[in-house]
């Protein structure tokens, strides 16, 4: 080519591309995202085509960057709300999840995500009526709900989970995240997001360098089917863990976050990290050498967001080669669609959600929800004929250090209200104007009085009643740095009572025969051999959320049986259970805990009497794909109406393959009158005779196999601590 004909192409070529530029330039001054008619995939591309790369990389960061030529706003993807809107304004607090848990109840765990939505849209829409900030824990994406698996009863955290089982913690989990993102076609109220993907549960000092080692069958038959469930849910995030799990980080791991997440369970969400869990890379876990290396593991192995800093080293790592700007669009695209699909981009004119006011927020609607969920998550665990008592006693005793506490009520990830309930309130709030109540702490929390004169517990034998409050609180078991009562961070790896609560229970014990009733707040299994040998009636509170005073109060009177069951097996003490470190099922959890526990999963007492009879199923020859309707009869024969959880499990007998002694395959909340009769029935689908292999496949059971339906897990354990249930003996074929 001649160098005046070269010239003349290389002009064009150059004004051609000035062209195009001025023509995307103009294009995004247009800002064409912002049409709500288009497709979210659609807008996602419109925006990525107009964000420069560094502008990509600074919205991969929980705090993302404000873009102000394009009309982004700053926005901090952390928001938190286990149990109630939390760490932001004035909000209902309901009870900790292991206490959402314990009602069994999906439809009222609905209701509970449906409200703290509702309060967390009024702020958010009260933000963007004043062009406020949307500043860390007052957004919309919420780092809830978490479905790890209580495995040991050691592990701090626990109490923000639904229990050792995972099809309980999967059914709670789903209608939790139903209730937060809304049921709108196109729109999120909020998104939720499952946390922490995946096989972590302690020990809590150990999270950021711990390996996991889990088998095929554990891995696919206990920690991963809740986190399903959620995704099946439609649930818009995944958190992935500080942990490595089987050598892999969690949050680096292609196995999870790829094959397991994206490839077989189909999940279009965005996956956040744990805070600060990509820097643990290289701090840690020493899997990576730079903060670069850690940035592209992560993001190549399918972590969109980070919770942390270290993704602001991206722009280093791609011009050393370690990432793409298709890596880094891949990343984002995800992101970008959740902030779509959350209205950030749209007037309020067309956001279904933006007329929520802040007149919901602690409404008298919540407040009465709040103290439901409270009533129907107490646990009754042992009943001397003692409870209820009667409101016009001529004198009652209230004690022990928790009673008058608020910490009691909160658990941990809480917010905060105006109207915190205590036991002594909600107690003194129930009792006849005539009643003479006296309340004496007794004891301190966690250590002996330092004065050594009288506690005052001879009142317990002059009572005609006395309430003791006994347990732990969220400075004692918890988070890693929450816990700042604690010396195993957060962990209670002794399951113990401090042993000044138990020498002060002995004496307020004595000698006397009055009735001695303790309620014990805590969010793990705690050992109570003694405490169940002491007491007359032991009722077990949680962390039941600001109403939790009334509630316990409504049931201790008889305003309202009791009808909570255990989400967690509670053993006898550590002796039962096998090492903290030890991720292996065996002998843990009713489905393979060989050992008599203390209580047994699903247990759960009322104040009545059930009586089972005409169990049935359709045929006993259960065939492929035919699903099975299995009918029970339950007659209330005492004299209170009660509420309580009909729980169906199956045992697979003949099977070689390690299955589990029992597992829970479905469960409903039932209402009886006192001398009321009804029938119950139960679908049971084929897929409920199958198993996990030791491969981590999903086989068919083919033999016997025992259905069993009751208000507590099928054992001996159940059946003398006053549960009940019924057995069908079926053939698999």
């Amino acid at each position: 080519m001649k160098p005046f004909k070269k010239n003349c192409f290389l002009f064009l070529m150059l004004t051609i591309a000035f062209s195009f530029s001025l023509r995307a330039q103009s294009n995004c001054e247009l800002k064409p995202w912002t049409d709500s008619n288009l497709s979210f995939d659609e807008r996602v591309e419109l925006l990525m085509n107009c964000l420069t790369l560094e502008e990509k990389i600074s919205q991969l960061l929980n705090a993302s960057s404000a873009v102000n030529r394009l009309d982004i706003k700053s926005y901090d993807w952390w928001n938190e709300a286990l149990h109630g809107v939390a760490r932001g304004p004035k909000a209902t607090i309901f009870p900790q999840a292991i206490g959402l848990a314990s009602t069994f109840d999906k439809d009222l765990i609905q209701d509970v995500g449906n409200a703290i939505s509702d309060e967390a849209r009024a702020v958010n829409n009260y933000l963007v009526k004043n062009n406020g900030n949307f500043i860390r824990y007052m957004g919309l994406s919420f780092w809830s709900p978490n479905v790890n698996i209580f495995r040991d009863p050691r592990w701090g955290r626990g109490q923000e989970t639904y229990g050792e089982d995972p099809f309980l913690s999967g059914q709670i989990g789903a209608s939790f995240i139903k209730g937060m993102q809304g049921n709108h076609p196109k729109y999120l109220k909020t998104a939720a997001c499952a946390k922490h993907y995946a096989v972590h549960s302690g020990p809590e000092a150990q999270r950021h360098s711990f390996n996991a080692i889990v088998n095929p069958q554990d891995l696919n038959e206990t920690y991963l089917p809740a986190f399903k469930a959620c995704v099946d849910a439609g649930v818009e995030a995944v958190m992935c863990a500080y942990n490595r799990t089987n050598n892999e980080a969690c949050c680096g791991s292609p196995t999870l976050l790829q094959t397991i997440l994206r490839d077989n369970w189909g999940f279009k969400g965005h996956v956040v990290s744990d805070c600060g869990a990509i820097r643990n890379f290289h701090k840690f876990h020493k899997l990576t050498t730079t903060p670069e290396e850690s940035a592209a593991l992560a993001l190549k192995s399918g972590t969109n967001l980070n919770c942390g800093n270290t993704y602001s080293t991206l722009y280093s790592a791609f011009q050393k080669g370690l990432v793409t700007e298709d890596d880094i669009n891949n990343g984002l695209r995800p992101l970008l669609k959740t902030r779509f699909k959350l209205g950030m981009f749209d007037s309020p004119e067309v956001n279904p959600y933006a007329n929520i006011s802040l007149d919901v927020i602690h409404s008298a609607k919540n407040i009465n929800l709040t103290r439901e969920v409270a009533q129907k998550s107490v646990v009754l665990l042992k009943n001397d004929n003692v409870l209820p008592i009667k409101k016009d006693l001529e004198q009652l005793y209230i004690s022990g250090p928790l009673a008058g506490d608020v910490r009691t009520l909160i658990g941990n990830y809480h917010g905060l209200g105006d109207n915190l309930v205590t036991l002594v309130e909600g107690v003194v709030g129930k009792v006849s104007p005539i009643t003479r109540v006296q309340y004496r702490a007794g004891t301190l929390i966690n250590h002996s009085n330092s004065n050594d004169g009288d506690n005052y517990s001879h009142l317990a034998g002059k009572a005609d009643a006395t309430i003791i409050a006994l347990g732990l609180t969220i400075v004692m078991e918890g988070e890693e740095n929450e816990a700042i009562g604690s010396s195993n961070k957060g962990d209670n790896i002794t399951m113990q009572l401090p042993e000044n609560q138990m020498a002060y229970l002995r004496k307020m014990r004595g000698n006397h025969d009055k009735p001695l009733i303790v309620v014990v707040f805590a969010g793990c299994p705690l050992d109570l051999t003694e405490v169940s040998e002491l007491a007359d009636a032991v009722i077990y509170a949680w962390y039941p959320g600001e109403q939790g005073g009334n509630a316990i109060a409504d049931v201790i009177f008889g305003d309202v049986s009791p009808s909570g069951k255990l989400p967690i097996t509670f053993p006898k003490n550590i002796e039962q259970l096998p090492p903290y470190e030890d991720y292996n099922m065996k002998g843990r959890t009713y489905k393979y805990m060989i050992e008599e526990p203390m209580y047994p999963f699903g247990y759960g007492l009322t104040y009545s009497k059930l009586d089972m009879s005409d169990i049935s199923i359709s045929s006993k020859k259960i065939k492929k794909k035919e699903t099975q309707t299995v009918k029970i009869k339950i007659t209330n024969t005492g004299d209170f109406d009660v509420e309580d959880v009909l729980q169906l499990y199956i045992s697979l007998k003949e099977n070689d393959n390690n299955a589990p002694l029992s597992s829970l395959k479905d469960f409903k909340r039932i209402q009886l009158k006192s001398k009321e009769s009804k029938i119950f029935e139960f679908k049971l689908k084929s897929n409920a005779f199958n198993y996990i292999d030791q491969e981590g496949r999903e086989k068919r059971h083919k033999g016997t196999a025992i259905v069993s339906i009751g208000n507590a897990s099928p054992s001996k354990r159940s059946l003398d601590l006053g549960g009940i249930y019924k057995e069908l003996i079926v053939r698999v074929d």
